[in-house]
């Protein structure tokens, strides 16, 4: 098997990669002609099922996969550790490359990262005042080049003519800087991806687009904070079993389309999640000892795409929501640490998040995120989600 690619859009690759980060240390890549695929599944927690365009990481036309797949995908198992401190290494280069290849007979995955350094960093051109006395001012005015040991002096017969021939060279002596990043995988059998299954769910009650994540996450760990400091964290609660799958919503709806778990993943205070086909969100907590709720209005209910519609339209679960009115909320109880991980993807520029809460079973999150340098192409599908559980009342 055979894998190269040159990367694109590395900021957006690292905000990715520290969001999936957040729920757990492993991550399975799915590398395909057309699409690039991430899943993550702790032990306990959110999955994550993403699906991205070749072209949204990677340059179309350096990018090179063979397998023996009859698909012809290469299924990889990375720690997202080593991919986050790959991708932070590439953040300000020229260019980055990709390559699966071996090392001491172990696969790897290869970052080979391009970029320009000055000699000791000093200004643009690799070359600063030095600071002694003398001149005007307390200061003279020579310039040292870092590391060729050239100088040259203004007062000193060299000339403005001088001065810019110097400046030239010591531009042309900016050296370009070649890092190495080498990521142990585990190259997956396609049988061993076969019990890998992206989980299925009824139709959901409510779908609302969601107020900004950052937002809802600083709302969030406020609860969580205060349930601690109240009555010492949140009680349990067995949860319910996922039966979710990705709901199609119009374009006009902004769509196109067992790990060690991380530290601190025990179990946290229960927020309360409930939503209306009325453009309302409500965030609450309720303890023993008090009761405190936060509600969004004026939220925006996506269209629903009836060609993705296992039922017709006027038969849907929402449909009956909006029949019933405003009053009619559909409410999900998840795990406040947990939805804090989760709202994580909140980092991710341009992120447009349609919630579908299926009433005491699950919550899932569909964040679509448009091509950066093509952001209202309709036909680019990048698209993250999570599948929450709810917990028992």
């Amino acid at each position: 098997m055979k894998f190269k690619a040159e990367l694109r859009n590395t900021r957006t690759f690292s905000k990715l990669v520290a969001a999936l980060s957040a729920l757990d240390k492993i991550v399975w890549v799915r590398l395909e002609d057309k699409h690039v695929r991430f899943i993550v599944i702790p032990d306990r927690g959110s999955q994550v099922w993403s699906t991205f365009s070749r072209d949204f990481f990677f340059d179309p036309d350096a990018y090179v996969l063979q397998s023996r797949n009859e698909s012809n995908a290469i299924d990889l198992e990375i720690t997202l550790a080593s991919l986050q401190r790959a991708l932070r290494s590439a953040l300000n280069s020229t260019d980055a490359v990709l390559r699966l290849s071996k090392r001491d007979k172990v696969p790897v995955l290869s970052m080979t990262i391009h970029t320009m350094t000055n000699p000791r960093g000093l200004g643009a051109f690799g070359f600063g005042p030095i600071s002694a006395g003398g001149g005007p001012g307390g200061t003279n005015n020579r310039f040292r080049e870092s590391t060729f040991g050239s100088t040259f002096d203004e007062g000193a017969g060299t000339g403005a003519g001088g001065r810019e021939e110097a400046l030239e060279l010591l531009a042309k002596r900016e050296r370009e800087k070649v890092v190495l990043q080498d990521m142990p995988v585990r190259v997956m059998t396609a049988e061993a991806m076969k019990s890998i299954i992206e989980p299925v769910v009824p139709e959901s009650d409510v779908n609302i687009v969601l107020p900004p994540l950052l937002q809802l996450k600083a709302v969030s760990d406020r609860f969580t904070k205060l349930a601690h400091t109240t009555s010492g964290g949140g009680g349990g609660g067995g949860s319910s079993g996922l039966g979710l799958a990705p709901v199609g919503f119009s374009s006009t709806a902004g769509g196109g389309g067992g790990n060690g778990t991380t530290g601190g993943s025990g179990a946290g205070p229960k927020l309360e999640i409930s939503a209306n086909m009325y453009g309302m969100l409500r965030l609450r907590l309720v303890t023993d000892t008090l009761s405190v709720e936060t509600v969004w209005n004026d939220l925006e209910n996506p269209v629903m795409n009836e060609d993705m519609l296992t039922v017709p339209l006027e038969e849907h679960p929402s449909t009956r929501y909006r029949e019933a009115g405003p009053d009619k909320f559909a409410t999900v109880r998840v795990d406040g640490r947990d939805w804090s991980r989760v709202l994580s993807v909140g980092r991710m520029d341009g992120a447009r998040v349609i919630a579908c809460v299926i009433d005491g079973t699950a919550l899932v999150l569909h964040v679509y995120l448009s091509q950066p340098d093509e952001p209202d192409d309709p036909d680019e599908t990048n698209a993250i989600t999570y599948y929450v559980s709810s917990y028992s009342t």
